[in-house]
């Protein structure tokens, strides 16, 4: 192999032709090559491939977009990255896009809706074949950007009505979270309180949910919640226990939003000395790495995050390849784990 140096832009950036040359291929089996390497010869792409590593060759997706009318990029807006809920989800898609050879793109959106819109403006100059979105709440902006750019978007972690645009996976936070509620009134718990922290629209929604169930049941006291906008943490919910333990020791039975926060309040009960669960109920929501090894183990409702994940990047991988899909809107349901805090 030649070791002269290869010709490149004027801007001295090495282009496809400059690999292409070296390959003695035509620039068009290049770009093949890196966007459908299963339309390549096996051999012929890992050399192609490696003639990318040496010569430091890195493909301009914006060009190869308007070239081939593909990125090969999907976009994913999550609201955080140190919450496993969404990293999970995350974990579900790449495994999907990296199968079908797609480039996930990940933006965080802080819970904040115009932030959302903000990484979507951004990332649509990437011209990302398709997008992922967190829940059903956006700004009016987002949903104009998709109807105008015409990208295929799924929605996660909750669904869309049947018959709305769009494709979307998840399962019914309110539903969920009056299975929570419920589970608590038949296990004989009269004073039932409600946490509730972060208070994005899916927490709210759950939270509803186990509202009407106590509402249903002649149950509901406003004065047993508890709801704040912090971020939701182990030592937030062994705070908001005691809190609540302090202004209302009647209360027998708690909901929490969020598993982390229901933790910590297994952990100060065991400090306070309350007999969970003779005395004090609990029940948390996503059924987290650690819930099941709480002393003694939390109840919860189990959301099936990754499976959310899969299912959306294989509904948006399917609508891209052309392939009719039959149930764009998927509810993937939750279960309700009934261990021993209740």
């Amino acid at each position: 192999m030649s070791s002269r140096k290869p010709r490149s832009a004027p801007h001295g950036r090495v282009t496809m032709q400059d690999v292409a040359r070296r390959a003695g291929v035509s620039a068009i089996t290049v770009s093949r090559a890196l966007r459908d390497p299963d339309k390549v010869a096996p051999a012929l792409r890992e050399r192609i491939e490696a003639l990318c590593k040496e010569m430091g060759y890195v493909v301009h997706h914006a060009a190869s977009a308007l070239a081939s009318a593909r990125s090969r990029i999907i976009v994913a807006l999550i609201p955080s990255l140190s919450n496993v809920v969404f990293v999970d989800i995350i974990a579900g898609i790449k495994e999907q896009l990296d199968a079908h050879n797609y480039h996930l793109l990940v933006g965080v959106t802080g819970y904040s809706q115009d932030a959302e819109e903000t990484l979507l403006r951004t990332y649509l100059r990437h011209a990302p074949d398709g997008v992922i979105l967190t829940g059903v709440d956006h700004n009016p902006g987002v949903w104009e950007l998709l109807a105008s750019r015409a990208i295929p978007a799924v929605h996660t972690i909750e669904t869309l009505p049947d018959g709305e645009p769009g494709m979307s996976v998840g399962f019914s936070q309110f539903d969920s979270g009056h299975a929570a509620g419920r589970h608590l009134i038949e296990r004989g718990y009269r004073r039932i309180g409600i946490i509730g922290a972060q208070l994005d629209p899916r927490s709210l929604r759950r939270c509803e949910g186990c509202r009407q169930a106590l509402r249903e049941a002649g149950l509901y006291d406003p004065a047993l919640e508890i709801m704040t906008p912090q971020k939701s943490s182990i030592a937030l919910g062994a705070d908001l226990l005691a809190q609540q333990l302090t202004r209302h020791p009647d209360c027998d039975a708690l909901f929490f939003c969020n598993d982390d926060l229901a933790q910590g309040a297994v952990f100060q009960s065991a400090r306070l000395g309350v007999r969970v669960p003779a005395k004090l109920g609990l029940v948390g929501f996503h059924d987290l790495a650690g819930s099941a090894w709480t002393t003694p183990p939390l109840s919860t409702i189990a959301t099936p995050r990754y499976e959310i994940g899969k299912t959306a990047a294989t509904l948006l991988t399917r609508h891209l390849a052309g392939t009719a899909i039959v149930s764009p809107h998927i509810d993937l349901g939750f279960t309700l784990v009934r261990r021993q805090t209740s």
